[in-house]
């Protein structure tokens, strides 16, 4: 077992997934507060990660943030260091590419919000901000939850976009998944089944939760 690379794995799942909990929040809340054509073109450019296969975007991050590019040169020039093959570069790109892994159910739950509770706290004299605290959010917590469970499992099993964006440098964009694929083309099959196993029951425990947190608010309302 790769400890450095299983430690890598869980400082980026927790990274990526602390950053989402803040910007799909926004994200969402403000998704869910109508229709036009702004909002339409937003849903469009979050889900598209969602579509590409994972060497594709990882492929395109790189060209975008690589030195390379006006926005590459203008972070390397703010930051000191170009964001490629770096742990904060890979942060960036799981931020990006897991956008509709958090957005996506945190709409779900944001459209499970009954609009009349909403206007009732605003007719008793709640701001907006306090009745999204008091309100929103709490009503949508099941499909927050799932998100971000959703996010975490599957930023702890990416591969395309790490290697594309992180490579492979031991202890900074090592992850789980590339320490997986080392060990079956170095033919150790016992080190990749134990990563893998982790992994494995990741998964499961986050389908665990998703699908409990989904049941639930039917439950409630029996």
């Amino acid at each position: 077992m790769d400890w450095h690379a299983l430690w890598v794995t869980v400082k980026l799942a927790v990274w990526t997934t602390g950053i989402l909990l803040v910007l799909g929040l926004a994200l969402a809340s403000w998704l869910a507060g109508g229709g036009g054509w702004l909002r339409g073109l937003c849903r469009i450019l979050v889900t598209t990660p969602l579509l590409l296969p994972p060497t594709v975007l990882g492929f395109y991050l790189l060209v975008a943030l690589g030195p390379r590019s006006p926005l590459g040169r203008a972070i390397e020039t703010w930051c000191g260091q170009a964001l490629p093959f770096t742990f904060p570069g890979l942060v960036v790109a799981m931020v990006i590419a897991h956008l509709p892994y958090t957005v996506r159910p945190f709409l779900a739950g944001f459209a499970r919000v009954d609009r009349k509770l909403v206007e009732s706290a605003w007719c008793l004299g709640a701001s907006r901000w306090r009745t999204f605290w008091c309100v929103s959010l709490p009503l949508a917590a099941p499909g927050i939850l799932a998100g971000l469970m959703l996010t975490f499992a599957h930023v702890m099993g990416e591969f395309g976009v790490v290697l594309m964006m992180g490579g492979n440098l031991p202890g900074q964009t090592r992850t789980l998944s590339i320490a997986i694929y080392e060990d079956v083309q170095a033919l150790d099959y016992t080190r990749a089944a134990q990563a893998s196993l982790i992994l494995l029951m990741l998964a499961l425990g986050t389908l665990l939760v998703v699908t409990w947190a989904e049941d639930r608010p039917s439950k409630q309302r029996s």
